[in-house]
Order: C-alpha cells, then structure tokens, then sequence
C-alpha cells in the first residue's frame, strides 16, 4: 500500500522547490520540458494539479482497473475538468480539452510501452520532442473536431 503523501512533499519531490518557493515555474517548466521521455514530462508538469489528480482520480482508478486504462480515464477526466471550467468562463458548449487530453494519455502509454526515450538527447532537443507531443496532439484534434464539424 502506497504512503499518503502531502502536497507540499510532493509539490518539492517533482519541482525541487517547496510549494510557493521563487523560481517554482522555472523548475517546473525546466524538468517537464526537458523531461527523457513524453511520460515523464507529466510527472513535472504543474505538480499540484498532478497531485489531486494522482490522489482522487489515478490511485482509485487503478484500483479497479489496468494502470494504462486508469492513466487514460485520469487524462481524459483533467480535460473534462478544464472543459467545465472554460464553460463556466465563456458561457459556451466546449469540448476540446477532453478529446485532447485522452489523446495525450494514450500517447504516454503507448511512448512507455514502447520505451521511446530521448534521455540521452541535449535539454534543446528533448524539450522540442516533448512539445512537438504536446503541439502535435493538440493539431491533430483541432484538425478531427475540423473535419467532424465540416
């Protein structure tokens, strides 16, 4: 059985920094970015969100069903999440967030299946493969929900 962790040992475990410590940003987007692999770019990207997504949303999931699956759905319930709140800002039918986040966490699973790693590459590099995942996912739906609404 897994320990509980609190947010501000987690929030230090992947950002290095204590939580609200200066430079925090500057840490998160240097180790995401920089991250060997798509899968661990999400272990540093913003911390405290990954914190209570981890906690009440992948832990129970993956309690009942496979880890990849209860990485998949995690995904998938942020961008819903980040629909919702973009409703409730614009008054307005939004669902973009939740298709792309499923799709990223179908990337991270299928990049850790298949061990795709640029860890050995300059930061340069593996910055730039980890946002062409980011930027790539986020055209590909943009061009579906395109063709979907033509």
């Amino acid at each position: 059985m897994h320990k509980l962790i609190s947010l501000s040992a987690y929030v230090k475990k992947r950002n290095g920094l204590p939580l609200g410590a200066s430079g925090s940003m500057r840490n998160m987007l240097q180790r995401s970015l920089g991250a060997g692999g798509f899968h661990l770019f999400w272990h540093y990207w913003n911390p405290i969100w990954g914190y209570y997504l981890s906690r009440h949303v992948m832990k129970p999931l993956s309690q009942v069903f496979p880890k990849g699956l209860a990485t998949v759905v995690t995904f998938s319930v942020s961008g819903g999440l980040h629909d919702i709140a973009v409703m409730l800002v614009t008054w307005q039918l939004i669902f973009f967030f939740t298709p792309w986040f499923t799709l990223m966490g179908i990337m991270v699973i299928v990049s850790k299946r298949f061990k795709l790693s640029f860890a050995s590459y300059h930061w340069v590099v593996r910055a730039c493969f980890n946002m062409v995942f980011v930027g790539g996912s986020l055209l590909l739906v943009r061009w579906g929900q395109h063709i979907a609404l033509s």
